[in-house]
């Protein structure tokens, strides 16, 4: 996947902090420290997302849902 280079402001105590991470070895550098920042959060919103959708769900109607059709599909699996 291609990169592109973005310009950021920061407080100077976050850049600070981010500062003492690279130099722990915990990042190769700011970029890729930023990087992996970014995709943590967008996933973890993505994620909290998925569960907001999740809980509009009428779970009765699922399950119901996922059964139909289900006892005649039985008579046709292969015995194990």
């Amino acid at each position: 996947m291609g990169r592109a280079k973005i310009a950021i402001t920061i407080d100077r105590s976050t850049l600070k902090r981010l500062d003492e991470m690279v130099e722990a070895k915990l990042y190769p550098n700011r970029s890729q420290a930023v990087q992996d920042a970014i995709s943590e959060k967008l996933d973890r919103i993505e994620r909290g997302r998925l569960a907001r959708e999740c809980a509009k769900l009428d779970s009765k109607f699922e399950k119901a849902l996922a059964e139909e059709g289900i006892a005649a599909e039985l008579s046709r699996w292969p015995e194990y």
